[in-house]
């Protein structure tokens, strides 16, 4: 699934892929928002995490969880 996250006063966003469901995205930023956490993070497909404050998020988009098709479909 791709994860699209906008941070304030930054002009570019956070793009991703992760095997993490979007249920569970979900639950774990609105769960940091709702105790004040400090920030959020996330582990990627390759295994790269990152570290957002959660002071500074503008939108987080979830993606779609299904894979792309690769090649010609008849």
């Amino acid at each position: 699934m791709e994860i699209r996250i906008g941070i304030i006063n930054t002009g570019r966003e956070l793009n991703f892929e992760t095997s993490t469901s979007a249920d569970e995205v979900r639950t774990q930023v609105t769960s940091a928002l709702e105790q004040n956490a400090a920030h959020v993070s996330f582990i990627d497909v390759k295994g790269n995490s990152y570290i957002v404050p959660t002071a500074n998020l503008a939108f987080v988009e979830l993606g779609t969880e299904e894979s792309r098709r690769v090649g010609f479909v008849a």
